[in-house]
């Protein structure tokens, strides 16, 4: 089981939504590096980064991206907007360890499974869904496809992880859907990323119980908390020391 702090930038700043709005957001640090830096002295091994802007193709937030890069030595899971094979070559310039695709992979598989193919395992997919619909385009517009079916695809596709969020628990600090987290990983057969809705230590406990052995195989393997961390409800030190287990290559 891996903590995995989340920074969600838009224009620049630290933000969270809620339930995916963009005109409920809130701002919690207009410093993204040094939160970065905050994070990673706490013991954060993985950090979760979602480009908001460039998520609605409003803009990018690459610089910081880069930024945080220099700025800690930790695993960078990016995502937002990754949809064309320039955006892919300039987040892995910027520094960026993962990348997470949603809206291609819905849209594109076949662009996609090109992108596997070059560039080697180094893709989540990412699975964002209300009512177990996968929504899009910065949860704006509808996949057309139910969160089972895409982790199927996903499996089969060659995504070495998933990251799975229910956006009606995203920024509402009620529990993460394990539930729904765990069916994913059975139909895709790969590791799963729990996000949306972590309130507390407990939730990360929760989730620890689900995790295979050595992270391998259907199961979930890390947790996304940011709201929960921001408004201190989450002590992240606490937290990546009472519940985060030691792996020492990250192959998901």
């Amino acid at each position: 089981m891996t903590i995995i702090p989340a920074i969600d930038l838009l224009g620049g700043r630290c933000v969270r939504l809620f339930k995916g709005r963009y005109d409920e957001s809130v701002t919690y640090s207009n410093d993204p590096v040094e939160t970065a830096r905050a994070f990673y002295h706490a013991g954060a091994r993985r950090i979760h980064l979602v480009d908001l802007d460039a998520a609605r193709s409003d803009g990018t937030n690459r610089e910081v991206i880069r930024k945080i890069r220099r700025a800690v030595p930790s695993i960078i899971e990016a995502g937002g907007g990754i949809r064309s094979e320039k955006d892919v070559d300039e987040l892995l310039d910027a520094g960026a360890d993962r990348l997470i695709l949603g809206t291609v992979l819905v849209r594109e598989p076949e662009c996609v499974a090109g992108w596997i193919k070059k560039y080697g395992p180094l893709f989540i997919a990412g699975i964002d869904a209300l009512n177990g619909l996968v929504k899009v385009a910065g949860w704006e517009k509808s996949g057309g496809v139910s969160d089972l079916a895409l982790a199927s695809r996903a499996g089969a596709l060659g995504f070495i992880s998933i990251i799975y969020t229910n956006i009606d628990r995203d920024g509402t600090l009620e529990g993460p859907d394990l539930e729904r987290t765990r069916l994913v990983a059975e139909a895709s057969g790969l590791p799963v990323i729990v996000s949306g809705g972590v309130s507390d230590i407990e939730d990360c406990r929760k989730a620890a119980a689900l995790t295979l052995p050595q992270g391998k195989g259907p199961g979930i393997t890390g947790i996304i908390t940011g709201k929960a961390i921001y408004e201190g409800r989450i002590d992240l030190a606490n937290a990546v020391e009472s519940v985060q287990t030691e792996e020492e290559n990250f192959l998901w």
